[in-house]
């Protein structure tokens, strides 16, 4: 009965870490270069379903990986970083898909919480019904 709480609780910490994953995307996407001096590759999270041994399920982050997609290449020929043909390596993350991961992993949070919010609610019911 009270896996339910497990159960939602392990979604939202999930989804928390991919809405971090996703703001540090977005903070990254005009960088032309990070502290190791390469061009920030966009990453994504990769959810798995647990099962206890006591029934119970929820959901974790099995790793969070690179976007594999290809760095973008812009043409900045006064840019210090411009290579010999005068293009910068920039980073290869999508702000519009970045906003479509974010409003999701937004709504799961939100769904999540009135999942709690509504289990808790019928417990307490549960405890009324044989007062009166």
């Amino acid at each position: 009965m009270f896996s339910i709480f497990e159960i939602s609780g392990s979604a939202m910490v999930a989804q928390a870490q991919r809405m971090n994953v996703t703001a540090s995307n977005l903070a990254n996407a005009d960088s032309v270069a990070g502290p190791d001096g390469e061009a920030y590759r966009a990453r994504q999270v990769i959810f798995e379903s647990r099962q206890n041994g006591e029934g119970s399920a929820g959901v974790s982050v099995r790793e969070v990986v690179e976007d594999p997609a290809p760095l973008r290449r812009e043409y900045r020929p006064h840019h210090p970083l411009a290579d010999e043909q005068g293009y910068v390596t920039m980073p290869n993350v999508e702000p519009v898909h970045e906003m479509v991961n974010m409003i999701a992993a937004s709504r799961s949070y939100e769904a999540n919480v009135e999942v709690l919010n509504t289990s808790k609610q019928l417990m307490l019911k549960t405890l009324t019904v044989g007062e009166s």
